[in-house]
């Protein structure tokens, strides 16, 4: 029932929810404000009508932001439309109870220092000193209006002092602010660069760098996670697959052709690949096939399917009719045998596939 009763009142979305924790945070800000008039008014600094009259129009102004902040979406209030009217608000609070205020109503001087210092986490600095502006104007008129009506009450000197101290520190608060969202674009722009680079940091750790497949380090991993998917084994079948001739190439060719070799050898075998097939590269030209929840035929009809791709291969490097071919040894996974023995077995068959002439498929 209260968890109902929540999600009515602030609503699924997580942003809104975050918006309306500062509501409230500012609405329990209000009621402070408010019980601080009371006091003023049992001491007798205040009169009674008019902080009645203030205390009713904060009360409102609480539930009316909250309307606007829980609806803004349909309403299409921005973050920044939001906080600034919620600003001037307060900055008209602000003016009202200094003007009403008496002797106490320089302690109203924080309360506006504090609205501009909350608003410098959703506004761009020029927004900021553009509030400070309407702040100072507010205030200044507000001052300036008191003492030319009622001097006795408001000195002007005084005024004039309280102004300056008011001005001073507002005006500190916003060049702070500009400091502030320095800062936090700064942090902003480091985030992003440590992002990206623990991504690069995660691809070279995961990857190899020539073939983009699986790195060996990977491979493991990913080995480690099957068996703990399927502990009992079963089901699922690995293969060793080895370029034939890849020697030749090198010696023949140079080392770039045989890179050129490997790059399109991977590329053209992941192409072949289902959905949850992984290709990694094992060591030099040998690569490592896990084939899970595969029964042996289905195996073999994947790596028939990649053999009828690579021998359509044509890497530029080499003689235009030179055919690029690998030797494979296939194993199915027995009930409870680790992988390390399995791949064991399937290195045995692919020597067979080698020993007896190569470009072939030999199951263990």
């Amino acid at each position: 029932m209260a968890a109902t009763a929540w999600l009515a009142l602030a609503g699924s979305d997580r942003g809104l929810r975050r918006m309306l924790q500062y509501w409230a945070a500012t609405a329990l800000l209000y009621l402070a404000s408010i019980g601080m008039v009371e006091w003023q008014v049992l001491h007798g600094f205040s009169e009674v009508e008019g902080m009645r009259r203030l205390e009713l129009f904060g009360i409102g102004g609480i539930m009316v932001f909250y309307f606007m902040v829980r609806f803004s979406a349909v309403l299409r209030l921005t973050p920044e439309v939001l906080t600034v009217t919620q600003a001037l608000y307060a900055i008209g609070c602000g003016m009202w109870a200094y003007s009403i205020g008496g002797p106490v109503r320089s302690g109203i001087m924080p309360m506006t220092v504090m609205v501009v210092a909350f608003c410098m986490f959703a506004l761009r600095p020029r927004q900021t000193l553009l509030l400070t502006a309407a702040s100072l104007t507010g205030m200044g008129s507000t001052m300036w209006w008191l003492q030319a009506h009622d001097p006795l009450r408001f000195p002007p000197a005084v005024e004039a002092i309280t102004f300056g101290y008011l001005a001073a520190a507002l005006l500190s608060t916003a060049l702070l602010t500009g400091e502030m969202s320095k800062l936090r674009a700064r942090l902003k722009r480091r985030k992003k660069e440590l992002e990206r680079a623990l991504e690069t940091i995660r691809l070279l750790a995961t990857r190899d760098e020539l073939t983009s497949l699986a790195n060996r380090r990977h491979m493991n991993e990913v080995l480690a996670e099957e068996e703990r998917r399927h502990p009992h084994g079963a089901g699922t079948c690995v293969a060793l697959l080895d370029i034939d001739f890849f020697k030749q190439v090198n010696d023949r060719h140079g080392h770039a052709a045989g890179d050129a070799v490997l790059r399109s050898f991977a590329a053209t075998a992941r192409g072949a690949l289902r959905g949850h097939d992984v290709l990694a590269r094992w060591g030099g030209e040998e690569f490592l096939l896990l084939l899970p929840d595969t029964c042996p035929s289905d195996a073999r009809l994947v790596l028939d399917r990649m053999a009828e791709r690579v021998h359509a291969m044509r890497v530029p490097a080499l003689e235009a009719d030179r055919r690029i071919s690998f030797s494979a040894g296939l194993a199915e996974r027995r009930h409870g045998e680790a992988f390390a023995d399995a791949i064991n077995r399937a290195d045995k068959a692919l020597y067979r596939a080698k020993e007896a002439g190569r470009d072939r498929i030999e199951m263990a």
